[in-house]
């Protein structure tokens, strides 16, 4: 049986050749892209040393303006000093005082006419057109919360607990665990692909079924994570660094500030606009940049 033992071993060849050719080609727009493009980071505005603190920064929805979660205090100091800023998008007209009685805030999000907030065990919920807390949701067992997400489509609110690596949900302001075993778990972003979060120095994609995939890792420890709109991602590093995340799991260093003292905390990125406003903690600034990209020869 030789001839029919070299006829089937010809056909596996072919076989396993045509399907080398189709993850090429599937492949190839994404090393296309990332051989071709890169990104950098031209900086708008930054505000004088005046911002008390500041974790996180929020877009106000349908306003030329930004929250600002300001700690103005220890990182951890259940001391009611904190609370949340605003400033406008053109870096002008700070007012760090629009909510006061918070102690470490941190993550937000959005959701209709509420503001959520990470304060170090609970959630505090906020009525934007208010201006006032409405209630503070506490989560049993949480000791260093941190970032939040909030899913658009039906308000569920997520919230990391840095320290003991644990994802909860709150869902008609009610909290569950919903994953665990994260150690160092911080910035969070819900997308249509799933659940983005970081946790330590991975960068990871959770889906409906809770399986997650990694997609990079970072040098030091991941921050905040924002989605560019094409399927890359810009992700920063609480001690100075951000980084142009493509999809693939390749990165480009778009920011150190190491040098300067300046944080890069838990950023937003605006896409219509390509402006990630970056705020920079013990800096007490917040910083405003235009993300570029370029073609390359």
């Amino acid at each position: 049986m030789p001839g029919l033992r070299t006829a089937r071993n010809r056909s596996c060849k072919i076989n396993t050749m045509k399907k080398l050719a189709s993850l090429l080609l599937l492949s190839t727009p994404l090393l296309l892209k990332a051989q071709t493009e890169s990104h950098s980071l031209q900086k708008l505005w930054e505000t004088d040393t005046i911002v008390a603190v500041p974790e996180s920064v929020h877009p106000v929805p349908g306003q030329p303006q930004l929250y600002l979660s300001l700690i103005d205090g220890g990182g951890w100091d259940d001391d009611g000093k904190g609370g949340i800023g605003m400033l406008n998008t053109d870096g002008t007209h700070y007012n760090g005082s629009w909510i006061t009685g918070l102690s470490a805030p941190k993550g937000m999000g959005v959701y209709g006419d509420r503001l959520y907030v990470a304060d170090i065990n609970r959630v505090v919920v906020i009525d934007r057109t208010k201006g006032e807390i409405l209630k503070r949701i506490p989560i049993e067992g949480s000791v260093n919360l941190n970032d939040i997400s909030v899913d658009p489509t039906n308000g569920d609110v997520y919230v990391s607990d840095s320290k003991t690596g644990k994802l909860h949900r709150i869902k008609s302001d009610i909290p569950s665990l919903y994953m665990q075993d994260l150690p160092g778990i911080n910035g969070l972003k819900v997308s249509k692909k799933g659940l983005y979060i970081l946790a330590r120095k991975q960068v990871l994609l959770a889906d409906a079924a809770k399986n997650t995939t990694k997609i990079t890792d970072l040098p030091n420890g991941g921050d905040g994570v924002e989605e560019v709109g094409n399927g890359d991602l810009i992700v920063s590093e609480w001690l100075g660094n951000v980084f142009y995340v493509h999809a693939d799991g390749e990165k480009e260093q778009l920011l150190d500030r190491k040098a300067e003292h300046k944080n890069t905390a838990d950023i937003w990125y605006t896409q219509s606009t390509q402006t990630l406003y970056v705020p920079g903690f013990n800096g007490k600034t917040v910083t405003a940049y235009r993300l570029v990209t370029e073609k390359k020869n």
